[in-house]
């Protein structure tokens, strides 16, 4: 099983939605983490258009990337820029990479605008970890 954990700025929408729709749609091949560099709380809108797709992350929390220390991940991949600049290193094998998405909170907050970066997640993400999968054999 392939660990991968997202990381944001506040693990408040991106990370969150990513780790939901990756734990949906690769259950049992990928295990979704999600964490912030400064993390706030998970915004309600990210919970509102993941649960349009019957996917439930109202349980979730925002998490530090402090708190996931001593774990291991095959993938940290980061949604934000900020992240990228302030991305911790990471030991072992872990490969990094940065695939970044607009914060749908700092534009007009809209459903659409979550609902656009929630299925551009899905479509960049989820077909990236599946040929990672693939590479991985």
């Amino acid at each position: 099983m392939l660990k991968v954990l997202f990381l944001c700025t506040e693990n408040a929408c991106r990370s969150q939605m990513a780790e939901g729709l990756v734990n949906h749609d690769l259950a049992g091949q990928v295990k979704a983490y999600s964490a912030g560099i400064r993390p706030s709380r998970v915004n309600p809108m990210a919970i509102q258009v993941m649960a349009e797709l019957g996917i439930d992350i109202s349980h979730h929390r925002s998490k530090s990337v402090d708190d996931l220390a001593g774990e291991q991940f095959d993938l940290v991949i980061t949604v934000c820029d900020q992240a990228q600049e302030q991305c911790p290193l990471f030991t072992g094998e872990t490969e990094v990479m940065h695939v970044g998405f607009p914060d749908p909170a700092r534009s007009s907050g809209s459903e659409r605008i979550f609902r656009k970066v929630r299925d551009a997640l899905r479509e960049q993400l989820v077909p990236l970890l599946r040929e990672k999968l693939r590479e991985r054999g």
